[in-house]
């Protein structure tokens, strides 16, 4: 099983960590649109990702000082609710070497990185209407982060993509998923309220993470196995699920 994360806004580049970084896949290509990147206005980013001039300011400054900057493995470089959920600061040796062979994190700038992956501070979304290229950075990247993806699922040899990523990441390997030879699952978390069912962002990115842990953690490599999922009162729905699409309740 091959398991699908979103990256995060939020960096932590303060935390100590002991474990080893490993090169990612495409770290000259990240050079590469890093140092395109370098060549925007502070305005230009604000505009391109609709962030406030301060973050604009300091991505601008990101993209200039990045071949100097400082790493850390990925897994520990995010810290936004997914990463919240996952909680790399509590998992084990086995967890983490784990996924390593079987989490990745879809990257605007590169493009896909294993949790141990030397990255450094960014943000660049992969929904950017921009690219060294020219056009969207989803598309700049699409075949190429697509076939690294379906590569580790052929290579893994269960056949499962596990897509617990954001429509926004998903969407570079998505178009490139064939139709026969990859089961791909994508579950949908909802919360029961007084009006039923509901979707709740944060609640949903916060179970993402906290799944991958829990399959990460439980070495699980089939799907039958997936529906025992029962971590932070969650609940497999067996009647609202589909084999594409289980549906898990909390509440």
């Amino acid at each position: 099983m091959i398991i699908l994360l979103s990256p995060a806004k939020t960096l932590d580049f303060a935390t100590p960590f002991t474990e080893e970084v490993t090169p990612p896949r495409f770290e000259r290509e990240a050079g590469s649109i890093a140092r395109a990147a370098a060549k925007l206005s502070p305005d230009d980013l604000a505009g391109l990702m609709h962030i406030s001039d301060k973050l604009a300011e300091l991505n601008a400054t990101r993209f200039k000082t990045f071949r100097k900057a400082e790493k850390r493995p990925a897994i520990r470089a995010f810290a936004g609710d997914v990463y919240r959920g996952f909680d790399a600061a509590s998992a084990d040796e086995e967890t983490i070497a784990f996924a390593q062979d079987h989490l990745r994190i879809l990257s605007g700038l590169y493009g896909v990185l294993r949790p141990l992956d030397a990255m450094k501070p960014y943000r660049l979304e992969m929904g950017t209407a921009w690219s060294p290229s020219g056009g969207k950075l989803v598309e700049h990247w699409g075949r190429k982060v697509a076939k690294s993806v379906l590569d580790d699922v052929k290579a893994d040899g269960s056949g499962i993509l596990m897509n617990l990523a954001s429509n926004e990441y998903f969407a570079v390997v998505q178009p490139f998923v064939p139709k026969k030879g990859v089961a791909l699952v994508s579950p949908d978390f909802r919360v029961r309220t007084a009006k039923g069912l509901q979707f709740q962002s944060f609640t949903a990115k916060v179970a993402r993470g906290t799944m991958a842990r829990w399959l990460c953690e439980e070495r699980v490599s089939d799907l039958a196995a997936l529906n025992g999922f029962d971590r932070d009162g969650w609940a497999h729905d067996a009647e609202g699920s589909t084999p594409a699409r289980p549906l898990f309740v909390k509440g």
